[in-house]
């Protein structure tokens, strides 16, 4: 995609500045500066003019009030993991990389919470936990910072049962506009005081401040988890189970649907050995016997719509070996048109609707000669798709590009959404007006109140 058209700023005298204060730790080589500008999309990335290595909410905070007074942007930086182009310095500026601030801070186990800084990645938090008895569940895939994924509302394979970051935040730090350092929420379950600040934050994108630590619920480890995949004669058949299984209330931890393309994808890219048909991939959380009869129930629907039996993966090396699969889809699919680039989207819709969406935008892809396998935490109505195509190839992209945003407006006319967890950036904000309307301009009354100077993350999630 095109970058925004943002008027550049003169970052030399907070640059200047920034190198008094932080010495070796603030970059201007160009290497690092590109490396910082650039997502893990196909979105066109921007370079800040610095780079400062933050390591701590303090020194976070002197970096926020020099880049204040000097009125030069600020975006902050976890480990680059984001697909919308969020962390493109459209109008320069200073990134701040947090990925230096690695401390867990505090985990309360009788109370299954903790406390991190932003830098924390999800599996070095649950390497941690793991002899205490404790998980955190949110996996969006990559090894994603937990201030990123806080910043971007992140959810993942398990939040059809263990929800979202929305869900799973308790309390965070953040460093605003001005320098200020506010901490919102805390370790209570429930409040009623005051705005709920923390859920303003949760999904921000960077644009209304910096996220330095973060309070998170913790689950315990289920006694029995076992996974399990089915393969569907058809694409439908596999969606109408997910419907069923969830209406009926099932507590299912997972279920991923891939389609044929992706899953023979996956087959040659993983070494796995299954059918190259629609697929669910399923995981059961729970006591012995309660993951049985969720999955006798699961089993009884699949195969009134067309599942085939169940493979069962009980053991842990072959449950990791199956979700790692999962979770190098993305990869997978690059592999099935070497040399390509790939585009990432999602949309995610109420689930009586998710069979229709999927059907309608399947049947799309094929009229528009693309090759875009599908696959998606349909649990919660969200799928994804990944457009392999030459980026040199300018009628090839305005294919995509069209087949986009008919998805995507097909998604917002049945009551869903235009991203169910990839976010907005720079790459989904066209889409944001139509989804909200007017409240995107209660969206920009509330940056311009606690950003009055627009240098947070400018150019992201709606023009200014």
């Amino acid at each position: 995609m095109t970058l925004p058209a943002l008027k550049k700023c003169d970052a030399g005298p907070a640059v200047a500045e920034l190198k008094t204060l932080l010495g070796e730790r603030l970059s201007t080589a160009a290497a690092v500066r590109e490396h910082h500008g650039k997502d893990v999309s196909y979105h066109e990335g921007a370079s800040p003019d610095a780079v400062a290595f933050a390591e701590s909410t303090e020194e976070v905070a002197e970096i926020v009030k020099i880049c204040a007074r000097h009125a030069v942007p600020v975006v902050a930086f976890g480990t680059g993991t984001s697909l919308e182009g969020h962390i493109a310095a459209l109008a320069g500026g200073v990134c701040i990389d947090v990925s230096g601030m690695k401390a867990i801070l505090e985990v309360n186990q009788a109370d299954l919470d903790c406390r991190v800084q932003a830098g924390v990645t999800r599996k070095q938090l649950n390497t941690y936990l793991r002899d205490q008895g404790l998980m955190f569940p949110i996996d969006p895939g990559a090894d994603a910072s937990l201030g990123g994924m806080t910043a971007t509302r992140a959810s993942g394979t398990n939040a059809v049962r263990y929800g979202t970051m929305r869900e799973n935040v308790l309390g965070l730090t953040v460093v605003l506009p001005d320098g200020r350092i506010v901490r919102t929420g805390g370790r209570a379950r429930k409040s009623s005081a005051g705005y709920d600040l923390t859920r303003l934050f949760v999904g921000s994108e960077g644009t209304l401040g910096v996220i330095t630590e973060v309070q998170l619920r913790l689950y315990g480890i289920p006694e029995a988890i076992a996974a399990a995949v089915c393969s569907f004669d058809s694409l439908e058949g596999a969606v109408d189970t997910v419907i069923a299984t969830i209406q009926m209330g099932v507590p299912v931890a997972r279920i991923e649907l891939l389609d044929a393309v992706q899953m023979d994808a996956c087959n040659r890219y993983s070494s796995l050995n299954y059918p190259a048909q629609p697929t669910l991939f399923f995981e059961f959380h729970g006591t012995e016997q309660g993951t049985r009869e969720q999955s006798e129930m699961v089993g009884a629907i699949a195969a009134e719509n067309g599942g085939g039996e169940f493979r069962w993966e009980t053991l842990a090396e072959a449950r990791n070996k199956l979700w790692q699969a999962r979770h190098d889809a993305y990869f997978a699919a690059l592999a099935l048109r070497p040399g390509a680039g790939g585009w990432p989207t999602d949309v995610c819709v109420p689930i009586s609707r998710l069979a229709e969406c999927i059907r309608e935008t399947q049947k799309d892809i094929e009229e528009s000669g693309l090759l875009a396998p599908i696959v998606g935490h349909v649990g919660d109505g969200n799928f994804h798709l990944v457009y392999l195509i030459d980026p040199e190839n300018a009628e090839e992209l305005a294919r995509a590009s069209a087949h986009n945003e008919r998805m995507v407006m097909r998604a917002i006319a049945m009551g869903g959404t235009c991203t169910g967890e990839h976010g907005v950036g720079y790459g989904k904000k066209g889409f944001l007006l139509a989804e909200q309307g007017e409240a995107v301009a209660v969206m920009r009354t509330l940056k311009q109140a606690l950003d009055p100077q627009g240098i947070m993350n400018p150019g992201k999630i709606f023009s200014a």
